[in-house]
């Protein structure tokens, strides 16, 4: 499966490489285009950064001496570069210094960068020079003046202290319990939760909620008991969701196109990657045919001719260019959390994610005439 893995990382690298390549050398803001929905220019840079961090991060965490040496060559480049990433990022005098505490998309942002520490504790949070962690622990500070809406932007104020955390930094218990707490109360029943109050039907359950939830709860059980006795059923339910995930895969690699910021394509599968990272899997679906249902997506969306612009970077839509499907609080950065779909790069190649054969995901399986679990759901 070593061709498989090359795939994964060769796709990652074509997209996230364009945004460290000008950022590690102060030219991301001047090169980033904003060709549609410029009033949201100001927060695009933090976005395409912070998003392309969130998925690269488990890939750079991963175990050099279980990779062979190209990879291991490759990621050593990747490692060194989003360290000057992150100063530029957040040194007041780089060129490409971003924009941490104004309006409220920066809050956002922030936090996926977060997530990206939580993911890479020794490449990323313990690899920090000591003036570039404060530099990092100044800016995420700075994003507590922005108030989080009563919905899935919780979780980005906790996950901005998950961040403080991981550096080493004093951190805010309360803004990391609360969401936990509020979304128990939002909890819908089969491995979903309300955005809110109300059900809204979207892969913000994947793109947010239950990732962020995860990994919170795992991060911060040994700091409080409250979290501590969530944990079991987060887990069950985050499972649950990723079981269904994989259920959306279709046989050709195409996914329901519903609900909103879909133009950020394949992120939709983040929790179903999660799963497969954290060995979290409900029994009856195979790390094998995770693999293969999730590269089937990654190959349909990769193999539309303008994915892409002439200069390397994304355009809006799902297949292609499709501009009529982004909303109005999209622009180019935004379109970077199509990263997530590659944290099982995470996994050593040994892992059974990447060396047991190929296994048909369910979808596939079904209308090939062949044989799955029969589904239930769960409380």
């Amino acid at each position: 499966m070593k061709d498989k893995r090359k795939q994964w990382i060769d796709a990652m690298c074509k997209i996230v490489t364009p945004v460290l390549d000008m950022l590690e050398h102060g030219k991301l803001k001047q090169s980033l285009p904003l060709t549609f929905h410029e009033e949201r220019k100001v927060f695009a840079p933090l976005e395409a950064f912070g998003r392309s961090m969130l998925g690269l991060a488990p890939w750079l965490e991963t175990d050099s001496e279980t990779l062979d040496e190209e990879e291991r060559t490759r990621q050593a480049v990747y490692r060194a570069k989003v360290v000057r990433c992150i100063e530029m990022a957040t040194n007041p005098e780089s060129p490409d210094f971003m924009l941490f505490d104004e309006g409220g998309q920066p809050l956002v942002d922030a936090a996926f960068l977060a997530h990206a520490l939580v993911r890479a504790p020794k490449a990323l949070a313990a690899a920090l020079p000591e003036e570039t962690r404060k530099h990092l622990a100044d800016a995420l500070r700075s994003t507590r003046k922005i108030p989080a809406y009563n919905s899935n932007w919780l979780f980005f104020s906790a996950m901005v202290e998950a961040g403080l955390y991981v550096i080493g930094e004093p951190y805010d218990i309360m803004r990391v319990i609360y969401p936990m707490r509020v979304f128990q109360q939002w909890y819908k029943g089969d491995g979903v939760y309300g955005d809110g109050a109300m059900f809204h039907w979207d892969y913000y359950n994947s793109f947010v909620i239950q990732p962020m939830y995860v990994d919170l709860v795992r991060l911060f059980e040994n700091e409080h008991e409250e979290i501590r006795q969530m944990k079991s059923v987060i887990l069950k339910r985050a499972a649950r969701y990723a079981s269904e995930l994989e259920r959306m895969i279709g046989p050709e690699g195409s996914y329901p196109i519903i609900g909103r910021s879909i133009c950020y394509r394949f992120g939709a599968f983040q929790m179903l990657s999660q799963a497969a990272l954290e060995h979290m899997l409900e029994p009856h679906i195979s790390p094998a045919s995770v693999r293969c249902g999730l590269s089937a997506v990654i190959t349909r969306v990769m193999s539309s001719p303008d994915l892409f612009d002439e200069n390397g970077w994304l355009r809006p839509g799902v297949f292609g260019y499709q501009p009529e499907l982004a909303e109005e609080y999209i622009n180019i950065g935004s379109l970077y959390l199509c990263s997530a779909v590659f944290l099982p790069l995470g996994l050593a190649p040994q892992d059974a994610f990447w060396s047991a054969p190929d296994e048909e995901w369910s979808a596939k399986k079904v209308w090939a005439g062949g044989h799955i679990v029969i589904d239930h759901a769960q409380d």
